[in-house]
């Protein structure tokens, strides 16, 4: 149980005249305390209050929400997960909605309070979860409150102060808070939790490290991510390891401890040096095993070997891809697979950057590939043809017992889809994209988007590419559905027919923008036994 509190003290949890503590530490100035409840029965719905120096803080004595709940895990039965990614944080007024379309993620949570959606076994949110470049009126209020604007950063976020309110408006949305409180969560960053195009090349991480303020900016927001989602992620056992958590449970009981230092200089060295710390971590659910991959900070930015993971990584995750499992799930919050003429696109890119047609044309490459953010998997194309060719001998049962799918779920690109590698034999190897939560792209970029993956892009794109000298991709995969450009929230639900997944969105009805009815957008069955389609979608499953 993760809590922020105003001042030192000692947190509680209770359960049915159970209880279980922890003390508050201190990160500049704010104060945080992880609780560890543990001993429940599997299959168990238990509810819960918080204290805090023993006065009773949650559930909040006006909440019109259920009492919250912890739901262990009842061995043998099929997951339930939730996933999405890219969430921006305005008000759930008429003009919030308009400039940012309904929160699909309050749509959900409030259809979990009603009743209407059963709750899930996990949240996973793939990137974006606040950003930091892109500030609404709210947060550039409190910036302008404590600096001068018009100085750089600007109207981005400068440190850890800045970053503690940005993550407050993004987690104390009424409904969203409840949903938090009652369902465990997963995260990992993407470029938005730092900077638009964080660590896209090279030149992009020289050109920050020139700055006057990158320094700050990075280190705060690592710190932050440490403190805000990454301790969520961490089994009690990887947390015990943890190097930060170690200075928490190392201090006296009931003492005090201020990590401010500690935890900058960590945040410090893990860009620094990526090789000294792993964000990417994986869970087991009885026969389902979910690896969450960090695409940001773990690159090798060196030209000569560039990787969206490094050695050390790719060595972390080729040793997590084993077979045994019913599913196996690869959350990035970058699609591994893009629609094939946006991936040529990319693969071109980056071989022009590294030479392949002149050094004219590198620097015009590199302009593009920040213009129209040319940094997805397919521009790594060592980590590309490296996780494909893992991913495959997965699928063939090369690793173990083959699962029935390999299903890397995603987001970033703001508009969802599915797609499927075109296999004859083995297991099902897809893509499920979720993107935007709640941050649409402008209709005008909409085309643009669709032009770019599914147009003349995908034979302009395959040529441009071999003329590059570019290596073909392992396999072959197609746009099973989509794209469509909705706010969504995925479901993702295993049962004996297949991988069911659908995508949901939130409608105002009768003018009553702060509690949005959830829709279906799609639906989509990935079948227990291989077909020549993935499913028989009909048309009528998508909105």
């Amino acid at each position: 149980m993760w809590v922020e509190t105003r001042a030192d003290c000692l947190v509680s949890v209770h359960v049915g005249g159970r209880s279980w503590k922890a003390r508050s530490f201190t990160v500049h100035g704010h104060h945080y305390a992880l609780v560890e409840v543990d001993r429940l029965e599997p299959g168990s719905v238990s509810p819960y209050q918080v204290q805090v120096d023993g006065v009773l803080v949650w559930p909040e004595p006006a909440s019109g929400y259920p009492a919250p709940v912890i739901a262990t895990r009842a061995p043998g039965r099929p997951s339930r997960i939730a996933y999405g990614s890219c969430r921006t944080s305005v008000a759930h007024d008429k003009s919030g909605n308009r400039t940012h379309g309904v929160d699909s993620l309050r749509a959900f949570a409030l259809a979990v309070a009603d009743g209407r959606e059963a709750r899930p076994d996990l949240l996973i949110f793939l990137g974006d979860q606040v950003y930091a470049d892109s500030t609404t009126k709210e947060m550039q209020a409190f910036i302008r409150a404590r600096r001068d604007i018009r100085k750089e950063p600007g109207k981005e976020l400068k440190d850890f102060e800045e970053y503690a309110h940005l993550y407050r408006l993004a987690w104390s949305d009424d409904a969203n808070r409840w949903l938090l409180s009652c369902v465990p969560s997963a995260m990992i960053f993407d470029d938005h939790d730092i900077r638009d195009d964080w660590n896209a090349s090279l030149d992009w991480k020289q050109k920050m490290e020139a700055t006057t303020w990158w320094h700050e900016r990075i280190v705060a927001g690592l710190a932050s991510y440490w403190v805000y989602q990454h301790l969520g992620n961490l089994s009690p056992r990887e947390r015990a390891a943890d190097e930060m958590w170690q200075q928490i449970s190392r201090r006296r009981e009931g003492a005090s401890l201020d990590l401010t230092a500690a935890l900058d200089e960590f945040a410090d060295r893990c860009d620094k040096h990526p090789n000294s710390y792993r964000w990417s971590y994986s869970r087991d659910f009885d026969d389902t095993r979910l690896v969450v991959l960090d695409s940001r900070v773990s690159r090798d930015l060196t030209p000569s070997s560039r990787g969206l993971l490094n050695g050390r990584e790719l060595e972390w995750f080729d040793s997590r891809m084993q077979g045994g499992f019913r599913h196996v799930l690869v959350a990035t919050s970058l699609p591994f697979l893009l629609p094939l003429g946006l991936h040529h696109v990319e693969a071109w890119d980056e071989a022009i950057v590294q030479g392949a047609w002149g050094r004219l044309a590198a620097w015009v490459g590199e302009r593009l590939r920040r213009a129209f953010d040319l940094e997805h998997w397919a521009a790594f194309q060592n980590s590309f043809q490296a996780v494909a060719d893992i991913a495959t001998e997965l699928a063939d049962g090369e690793r173990g017992a083959a699962p029935q799918t390999v299903t890397f779920l995603s987001g970033d690109v703001h508009f969802s889809y599915l797609a499927e590698v075109e296999r004859q034999e083995g297991s099902r190897i897809v893509q499920a994209v979720c993107s935007p939560m709640r941050n649409p792209l402008p209709r005008f970029m909409r085309w643009f988007s669709v032009v770019m993956s599914y147009g003349a892009a995908t034979p302009l794109g395959a040529a441009a590419a071999h003329s590059a000298k570019v290596p073909d991709p392992p396999f072959r995969w197609r746009t099973v559905k989509g794209p469509w450009f909705d706010n969504n929230l995925a479901l993702l639900r295993d049962g004996s027919d297949g991988l069911r997944m659908t995508w949901h969105r939130g409608v105002v009805e009768d003018g009553d923008e702060l509690h949005p009815r959830l829709e279906q957008v799609a639906s989509i069955t990935v079948p227990a036994v291989r077909h020549s389609t993935v499913s028989s979608v009909k048309p009528q499953d998508v909105v």
